[in-house]
């Protein structure tokens, strides 16, 4: 670990890991949930995504939720097609990770599985949970209704929505293509970061608490994020926060979060490894665009995630050292 410009350092893969496991220890997590918690927030800064990477064991340490009593996750309904999950209060990236190996089980047994997990609580990098259904040769979508208060409506004062992020992971002959992007104009995650390091937000995805646009992150906190897209953006959120309510997430009382996942064999459709080599053929195609002037590619969604993960693998991460120092001081 070594400071590399005011208020910034490098860390070896190593050290993140070493520094996010010890933390996650302190915290009161066993040695398997601090291991998955670890694994995902090290990937999520691998793959370029800052905010959602070591800062955000700081998170859970800060949420409400984190002291209640918490239980390992559990299968309450089941098919063979099927599960509804009780995350037992755990955060998500522990409870999404169970009912994604449950969904990953399933769809290999039976062809399609649709799995959803409530009662757990700021999920993690989604993008994460589809590559890994990808990886397993399956299709999958997955989407989360989050806390209902974060973003607001077209003409809305104040929020009624939450970042609903929905995510798709499909696997092609070149390896996983993952498509992740929340139903906000700006996560809230990046909002968190933004606040922790005094900076500014983006002009046109936030309004303070008088339903004012506004380019602080503190006032964006104690008011409301924008839907992306304007009217489009918000139909799908309210499509998203409809699809929490099937996996027990609740409106009226204290479990905002629902997620849902579906995972299903590409060859119940497209025979015999069809379906890989035609996605593939259509990434090449598309790749193939003629470019604009200054434009050196055209990016398919997770390609550059995955460049960062192989370049930073290897050089290591940047990380606030504020960010560092408040996980030391764990």
């Amino acid at each position: 670990m070594k400071e590399v410009s005011t208020g910034r350092i490098k860390l070896s893969v190593e050290e993140a890991r070493s520094l996010s496991h010890r933390a996650l220890r302190r915290l009161g997590y066993d040695d398997v949930e601090a291991g998955i918690v670890t694994d995902h927030v090290v990937d999520a800064a691998l793959c370029g995504y800052e905010y959602s990477g070591l800062a955000k064991i700081l998170n859970v340490a800060e949420d409400a939720r984190f002291k209640r009593p918490r239980q390992p996750p559990a299968i309450r309904n089941e098919t063979p097609v099927s599960a509804l999950i009780d995350g037992g209060n755990n955060v998500g990236m522990v409870a999404l990770h169970f009912a994604t190996d449950v969904a990953i089980r399933k769809a290999q047994q039976c062809g399609i599985a649709i799995v959803g997990v409530g009662n757990s609580w700021m999920s993690g990098r989604h993008a994460y949970y589809a590559e890994r259904i990808a990886r397993a040769d399956l299709i999958g979508i997955q989407m989360e209704s989050t806390r209902g208060n974060s973003v607001a409506p077209p003409g809305g004062l104040r929020g009624s929505l939450g970042t609903n992020p929905i995510c798709f992971g499909i696997p092609t002959a070149r390896g996983p293509m993952v498509f992740d992007m929340g139903t906000a104009a700006i996560m809230s995650t990046d909002v968190a970061l933004r606040a922790r390091m005094g900076q500014s937000l983006p002009e046109g995805v936030a309004i303070d608490p008088m339903g004012q646009p506004t380019c602080d992150a503190q006032q964006a906190k104690a008011g409301a994020l924008l839907t992306f897209g304007g009217y489009k953006g918000f139909g799908l959120s309210l499509v998203v926060q409809m699809f929490g309510a099937l996996a027990g997430c609740s409106f009226a009382a204290e479990r905002p979060h629902g997620a849902v996942f579906i995972a299903f064999k590409p060859d119940l459709l497209a025979p015999g490894g069809e379906f890989e080599e035609q996605a593939d053929a259509l990434i090449r195609h598309v790749k193939a665009t003629p470019r604009q002037p200054g434009v050196d590619d055209i990016r398919i969604p997770s390609e550059h995630a995955f460049v960062n993960r192989e370049r930073l693998s290897r050089d290591g991460l940047e990380l606030d050292k504020a960010v560092a120092d408040a996980l030391s001081s764990l």
